[in-house]
C-alpha cells in the first residue's frame, strides 16, 4: 500500500506516462469526494459506500483525475481527463480548514460541482494545483 507522497506521485507519473508518454506531470493531490469525510466517519461502513477517492493531476496538457483503489492506493483508471484550455473555472467554494479543506470540482457530465476533499497532508500541493488551474495564487 503507497502511503508517502513521493510513491503515490510517482504511481500516478508512471500511470499517466502509460496513457500519453509525451504528458508531463505538474502536481499532483489525492482527494476524497462526497460529502463530509468526518460525517461519512461517523456512520462507518455505509458513510464511506458515499465516498470516492481520486488522485488529481494538472499535467502538462491536462487535467487527470483517476479513481484510487481504496485496498492499494494506487491510481486506477483514468475517470476524467479535462484538456487545460477546457478546465479554466471549474473549480469553485475552496474552503481551507485545519484537517480537511475542500473545493468543489466541475467534473464533465455532471449536472453540479463535486465536493472534494482533501487532508492537509497534500495542502501544499492542493494551493500548488488549485493555483495552476485558476491562475490565482491560494493563501
Amino acid at each position: 500500500m503507497a502511503v508517502k507522497k513521493a510513491t503515490i506521485q510517482q504511481q500516478v507519473a508512471q500511470a499517466i506516462a502509460q496513457v500519453n508518454p509525451a504528458d508531463r506531470p505538474l502536481v499532483t493531490i489525492q482527494a476524497v469526494a462526497g460529502p463530509s469525510v468526518w460525517l461519512m466517519s461517523m456512520l462507518g461502513l455505509i458513510g464511506q459506500a458515499f465516498l470516492t477517492y481520486y488522485f488529481i493531476t494538472v499535467t502538462e496538457q491536462a487535467v487527470v483525475i483517476h479513481k484510487a483503489s481504496r485496498m492499494s492506493n494506487r491510481p486506477q483508471e483514468i475517470a476524467f481527463a479535462i484538456p487545460a484550455h477546457e478546465a479554466v473555472g471549474i473549480i469553485s467554494g475552496v474552503d481551507r480548514n485545519t484537517i480537511w479543506s475542500s473545493f468543489r470540482l466541475q467534473l464533465p457530465g455532471q449536472p453540479k460541482p463535486t465536493r472534494m476533499n482533501v487532508h492537509r497532508l497534500w495542502r501544499a500541493e492542493m494551493d500548488e494545483l488549485l493555483g495552476r488551474m485558476t491562475g490565482q495564487p491560494i493563501a
